[in-house]
């Protein structure tokens, strides 16, 4: 006899927990907005502006992605529910393991979804502006900043995320100054925001003919990217512009034109920077990207919104401000200062896992919402 109190237990609990999702991602209201942007899409005009264009595709693309999530996932149930009643009415105890074995699936699919509740902020959904600077600690910092850039490349890669390096900035004997992504797909800022501030690293320098243990910093500012619908007044009097050669590792020109852009916003003294284009003119619109996020981060500081939100808080990058620490020597142990969460398997972590850190961070964060903090 199949163990019907069990599995239709667990369909319940299935359809309340799918059913409290749907209504706190408001999949009502996403199916609304999907129809006004089709609407939107079939306009004769509407790739006249490609920026605007691709960034209503990608929303209408995110949106028709938690629809159908929740969809498929209620429907598993409903098709779930069929098979227990038919296995249940002809007694045939071999369709349990295959109804075990679906339900199982389903759990996976309804904690995907229970993940992506997590992403309640205004920017959450879309793309996020990504730096990397190295702090203090010379040339390890700069070798620790271009681990890290690895490390999140790979994070990236895992998650289905497009990264594109926008201006990166070469140490002179190792690692890199700087570097500045562009990462697209659906979630990113969500899933990274939680990222920003300072990560600390102690080692065994492998500059060092000592061998001493060094510790070194780097952070992390991840911002959102704002789409063209969002105003940012940026007067063609207020941008001071320069070109450049781009350079690569040991500051070598690997152009042979000024392709390279720096744009330098006047009143705020905010500066963003494209190098990884051939064409000027492309750089040109990356930087201005770059400087439109940052002014408009700029504007939400300036009217006290939390910025934390968007960014986290930006602090020295040095002792006593860490958000994680990356322990080599004398053990191994990865840890979040904010949440408590370690790993003992720095490689790992190293290569790209980050989801323990990345779920811990945002559960707290909803966690200290609740509780009005």
């Amino acid at each position: 006899m199949l163990r019907e109190h069990e599995i239709k237990t667990k369909l319940k609990n299935l359809e309340a927990k799918l059913d409290k999702i749907q209504k706190y991602l408001q999949i009502d209201n996403k199916r609304s907005q999907i129809s006004l942007l089709k609407i939107q899409s079939e306009d004769v005009n509407f790739w006249s502006n490609q920026d605007n264009a691709k960034a209503v595709m990608q929303k209408l693309k995110t949106l028709e992605g938690d629809v159908s999530a929740v969809e498929n996932t209620l429907r598993s149930i409903e098709d779930l529910s069929a098979l227990v009643d038919v296995a249940l009415a002809e007694e045939d105890k071999s369709l349990e393991p295959d109804i075990l074995e679906s339900i199982s699936k389903i759990e996976s699919d309804v904690s995907v979804l229970e993940f992506r509740t997590l992403f309640s902020g205004p920017y959450d959904s879309g793309n996020a502006i990504f730096a990397i600077n190295a702090g203090a600690g010379g040339t390890d910092a700069q070798d620790w900043a271009q681990i890290l850039l690895r490390m999140y490349s790979r994070y990236f890669e895992s998650k289905g995320f497009s990264a594109e390096i926008a201006d990166i900035s070469y140490g002179e004997e190792a690692g890199i100054k700087s570097a500045t992504l562009i990462v697209s797909g659906e979630y990113v800022f969500g899933n990274v925001k939680g990222e920003s501030g300072v990560h600390r690293m102690v080692r065994i320098s492998p500059f060092d003919a000592n061998k001493r243990r060094h510790t070194s910093f780097a952070s992390i500012e991840v911002i959102p990217e704002i789409s063209s619908d969002v105003e940012v007044n940026i007067s063609d009097i207020d941008l001071k512009i320069d070109t450049f050669r781009s350079s690569g590792p040991g500051g070598q020109n690997v152009q042979k034109t000024e392709s390279a852009v720096r744009i330098t916003h006047i009143p705020t003294g905010i500066v963003a920077q494209s190098q990884n284009d051939r064409s000027q003119h492309k750089n040109k619109e990356t930087a201005l990207k770059i400087l439109k996020a940052r002014i408009y981060e700029r504007m939400v500081e300036e009217k006290k919104e939390k910025i934390e939100e968007l960014r986290g808080e930006q602090k020295d990058i040095a002792w006593g401000n860490q958000i994680r620490s990356y322990v080599f020597q004398p053990y191994t142990l990865v840890k979040d200062h904010r949440t408590g969460v370690e790993s003992g398997n720095v490689t790992k972590v190293l290569d790209g896992d980050l989801d323990l850190f990345i779920e811990a961070f945002l559960q707290k964060s909803v966690e200290s919402k609740k509780e009005g903090h």
